[in-house]
């Protein structure tokens, strides 16, 4: 699969800096501060309605925070259009697929490769040697994605026709095929069965392998402390613990959110 590549190492991909962001008077995401380290699986929990999709969407650009800086590979993004954040070398999936249904499963990822072509229009007109190259080159390269994340014999059945494990995989090829540096993944495992689960701990760690770098939002706690180096626990919008998945398993602000003061 043709990504970013590179060691990892301890520099930040992406930093926010105290984000908040209200809707009216409510504050949906309240100064919250972290980083996420090149090479490295970081996940984003918490309770429902703790404010995670909505921060998802502050870093991606379809909803500007309110207040606060995020920078990715130490340029401020916050603000950005999320077609120019494509652009800039993030991806995302989101919590509910957003598949073209009539569409087959490669021409899903083509759409995807869009934002890294340069072919012009008058190329595609007149099918000019620049725009046939290029053409093969995204459809292999859409091949190849199909074969990463191990959904290549629905290749050109339509996406609405997949199982709805092979509908989750191709939203991630399809965010692969922007080629990014950073993937957000919102939830990639919710509806799986355990053995999909299992299953999707393995793409993310060849997604790793190949260099990009994965922050995922996730409820399933097993996948979350078993693929990730780091967690930032959100509730109510507030950041309340940050650390590694021994040091969140074991915070009692954690443990009061997730089962009440009772436990």
């Amino acid at each position: 699969m043709q990504t970013a590549s590179g060691p990892a190492s301890d520099a930040a991909i992406l930093r926010l800096d105290h984000v908040t962001k209200r809707f009216g008077g409510l504050v949906a995401v309240n100064d919250v501060t972290f980083d996420v380290r090149k090479g490295e699986v970081f996940a984003l929990i918490g309770p429902n309605g703790a404010g995670k999709t909505t921060l998802f969407n502050g870093v991606t650009g379809l909803i500007p925070p309110t207040s606060g800086s995020v920078v990715f590979e130490g340029r401020e993004i916050a603000g950005t259009k999320p077609f120019k954040v494509a652009e800039l070398g993030i991806a995302r999936t989101f919590q509910n697929i957003r598949l073209f249904e009539y569409m087959s499963a490669v021409e899903n990822i083509l759409v995807g490769e869009h934002c890294r072509m340069h072919a012009k229009l008058w190329d595609s007109l007149f099918k000019l040697p620049r725009e046939r190259r290029e053409e093969k080159e995204v459809t292999d390269h859409a091949m190849e994605l199909l074969r990463f994340v191990g959904i290549e014999r629905w290749a050109h059945s339509y996406a609405r026709n997949l199982p709805y494990g092979g509908q989750r995989r191709l939203e991630i090829a399809r965010a692969l095929a922007t080629r990014p540096r950073l993937l957000l993944l919102d939830e990639p495992a919710a509806g799986f069965t355990p053995q999909e689960k299992v299953e999707l701990m393995r793409l993310v760690g060849k997604i790793l392998d190949s260099g990009v770098t994965v922050f995922l939002i996730e409820h399933d706690m097993k996948v979350v402390m078993g693929i990730s180096k780091r967690i930032v626990v959100l509730d109510h919008g507030e950041m309340i613990a940050h650390g590694t998945p021994e040091e969140v398993r074991r915070n009692p602000r954690v443990i009061e959110a997730y089962l009440g003061k009772q436990h």
